[in-house]
């Protein structure tokens, strides 16, 4: 389990080390109106790709364990980012270039760094230098996607419920720590269709929710002298479904229509000493942004039961498309 956490903060981790010259950091060179829109824009696919694939995941069938029967479930849920929101383009700035830049984001290529100028007049004093928009971490993700791995404990329980564990306690390095929790609870209704309890068809209704906490240390890039500084990344997410499984021997088909929806933030604290040409600036806890995704999804998938063990895989269609592969050992 602290395996699976490990990797996907090292992940993130990648979005505030990045192979630019200058690192991300580079954006609080910007003044105050620009640097919250840059760093959100350069950061937001990460931030949608970890909401949607955190919602998924949940089953790999409708049918309920009896009570107290369970499965444990390790998997990789990626979402994968649109090759649109590979690059951004903001305009309008008053501080970057001639007011308008195009640069990677996260998702993007490690080698779109464009040289970047920065000339603004604050209390009186002007500003000037230049830096490398960061890259993104495209060619260390396969597929161009946001991974998510999550560890799942099912059990069944009286009347046909069944609940869904998903916990990592604070694990990581002294760079990067995180810790998750999700809990989710599955109802199947298949009796109240009547005379289909009798054939392989069974009928779920889900609900689950996910809180994710990380935090990075941030040290001096460049440009920019940090002392005390730190990432901060909350993350919380709900779906609700309605989900249902032809269950055979062997093979199970599954499939769910739902809406996700979740909302994530970004801090950066700490102080930040800004070095410009001939100039240095300071400024306290830069960065308080908030990031939103939500929408309808529709997910298919089969599972290969082989005894207690199975392997299984989805695609869910939703504005992040996302994929799932995993493996569970399960007992009645």
């Amino acid at each position: 389990m602290k395996k699976s956490i490990i990797i996907f903060l090292g992940v993130l981790a990648s979005a505030f080390s990045t192979n630019a010259q200058d690192g991300f950091e580079g954006y609080l060179l910007a003044d105050e109106n620009d640097r919250g829109k840059l760093i959100n824009a350069y950061i937001n696919p990460a931030m949608k790709g970890l909401i949607y694939g955190m919602n998924n995941g949940w089953y790999h069938t409708a049918k309920v364990h009896k009570p107290f029967g369970f499965d444990i479930s390790i998997g990789l849920n990626a979402s994968l980012v649109p090759e649109e929101d590979e690059m951004f383009t903001l305009s309008g700035l008053t501080s970057i270039n001639t007011g308008s830049i195009t640069a990677a984001t996260v998702a993007g290529s490690e080698d779109t760094t464009p040289l970047t100028a920065v000339n603004f007049t604050e209390g009186g004093v002007n500003y000037i230098t230049t830096f490398d928009a960061p890259g993104g971490v495209k060619e260390s993700l396969p597929l161009s996607a946001v991974p998510a791995p999550a560890v799942q404990l099912n059990v069944g329980l009286p009347a046909k419920f069944e609940v869904s564990l998903r916990f990592v306690p604070k694990v990581g390095s002294d760079d990067v720590k995180g810790d998750l929790f999700g809990i989710g609870l599955k109802k199947e209704i298949t009796d109240w269709f009547g005379p289909i309890g009798k054939t392989p068809l069974h009928v779920s209704l889900l609900a689950a929710y996910t809180t994710m906490n990380v935090d990075y240390n941030i040290t001096d890039n460049g440009n920019v002298n940090v002392t005390d500084g730190l990432a901060e990344f909350k993350l919380n997410s709900y779906t609700v479904q309605a989900i249902a499984s032809l269950n055979f021997p062997i093979i199970n088909l599954y499939g769910g229509l739902g809406y996700g929806s979740g909302s994530s933030t970004l801090k950066m604290l700490g102080k930040y000493e800004l070095n410009y040409a001939g100039q240095t600036r300071e400024i306290n806890d830069p960065i308080n942004s908030k990031f939103d995704a939500s929408g309808f999804r529709s997910t298919i998938g089969a599972r290969l039961s082989l005894g207690f063990f199975k392997i299984f895989g989805s695609y869910t269609l939703q504005e992040y498309n996302t994929a799932n592969l995993g493996i569970a050992i399960s007992i009645r």
